[in-house]
């Protein structure tokens, strides 16, 4: 079975009877005739024969890979940001936020780029900007380096900003389980004001492995 999580940047594929492991394509790249059986995502209504919602897949991904009865898992995409707290093995919370958390994997990505850092040896800033929008946020990093501060130390500090509005919209847990691409970005990671586990950028295809297990 094809499965695929469509997201807006990558998309993340798995063909369960292959035996290889899921490949990461970027979202630009991918095949116009591509078709999966069971997908979920940017794009999943119109590129799959079957979609489930990507809650319903981070919740299972979670359930799946996490054996605690009480977690609260943050994933991070390129778009949007969403949550799921569970309790006594239960969901009690959930959200989505695509406004106040705009786009703030790409921005990071692109912030990455354009000043061609190295997320690997940049050290967390003591302070981070107040964001609420990755794109809006740009904006300081601009008055920052106008103000005196080096590009690298401008960039530190938005994406302490950004780490912190994750933080805050999933509740400010003590301990953190952590999706999605952004989990390989250790400055990123190491801006959590606390324990954070990397579950990695295949979440919701584990999420996707679980429906098929529970509905045979």
């Amino acid at each position: 079975m094809l499965l695929a999580d469509f997201g807006t940047s990558y998309c993340k594929i798995l063909d369960t009877e292959s035996g290889q492991p899921p490949r990461i394509v970027a979202t630009r790249d991918l095949e116009p005739e591509f078709c999966a059986d069971l997908a979920t995502g940017h794009n999943a209504g119109r590129r799959s024969r079957q979609s489930i919602n990507e809650l319903t897949a981070l919740a299972w991904g979670g359930e799946s890979l996490i054996n605690e009865p009480d977690f609260v898992l943050l994933d991070c995409g390129s778009r949007d940001i969403k949550f799921i707290r569970y309790v006594d093995n239960r969901i009690i919370d959930m959200g989505w936020n695509a406004e106040c958390g705009a786009s703030m994997g790409f921005t990071i990505e692109l912030l990455g780029k354009y000043y061609d850092l190295d997320f690997n040896t940049i050290p967390v800033p003591d302070s981070g900007f107040s964001i609420t929008c990755g794109v809006l946020g740009m904006s300081n990093i601009f008055d920052a380096v106008v103000s005196g501060s080096t590009e690298i130390e401008a960039v530190a500090k938005f994406v302490r900003g950004i780490a912190m509005n994750g933080y805050r919209f999933a509740g400010s847990p003590e301990k953190l389980y952590l999706s999605g691409g952004l989990c390989d970005n250790p400055l990123f990671v190491g801006c959590f004001p606390c324990a954070v586990v990397r579950l990695g950028r295949f979440v919701l295809l584990e999420g996707l492995e679980e429906c098929i297990r529970r509905n045979g």
